[in-house]
């Protein structure tokens, strides 16, 4: 099944397209916000999105940002030794990284020290773009806190 919604797209902002629309996809919130202001009755079918992408995706999405960035931080000669490090020392599977984001961040800075930040950060502004949201940095706040506020903000 599928139902027609209009928003605005991802590479031309300033035309509006008509798509049919499957119920598992998973849509840009940010741009369905703007245009949900625009019309009401296509708030309610943003609303139950919101929340399956946030339920369904963002552990996942998390997960293959964290691999894609360490993947072109560490090449692939690396990137075995540092999942096995997480497995032995920090008892956390990659798949474990959105359920364990503290976890996950206290492991890589074993792992890597002052340069734990860094690489977290990346991954954070990875995943804020690919979800179509601005990353802005906060006084206070670890890798974890980020990754629990998207969720909180997801509906999750």
């Amino acid at each position: 099944m599928s139902l027609e919604c209009i928003f605005d797209s991802d590479s031309e902002y300033n035309q509006l397209l008509i798509i049919p629309i499957p119920l598992s996809y998973k849509l840009n919130l940010t741009n369905l916000g703007t245009f949900a202001w625009q019309n009401s009755i296509v708030t309610e079918v943003i609303g139950v999105t919101k929340r399956l992408y946030a339920t369904e995706t963002l552990d996942d999405l998390l997960l293959k940002v964290v691999d894609t960035t360490l993947r072109q931080v560490f090449k692939e000669a690396g990137i075995k030794a540092i999942y096995d490090f997480f497995e032995n020392n920090s008892n956390l599977k990659l798949e474990e990284v959105g359920e364990k984001p503290e976890v996950f961040s206290a492991g890589l800075e074993k792992l890597m020290v002052s340069a734990a930040q860094v690489i977290e950060n990346l991954i954070l502004k990875s995943l804020y773009r690919r979800l179509g949201l601005k990353f802005v940095e906060k006084e206070g706040y670890g890798f974890s806190d980020y990754v629990k506020e998207l969720k909180e903000e997801g509906g999750c």
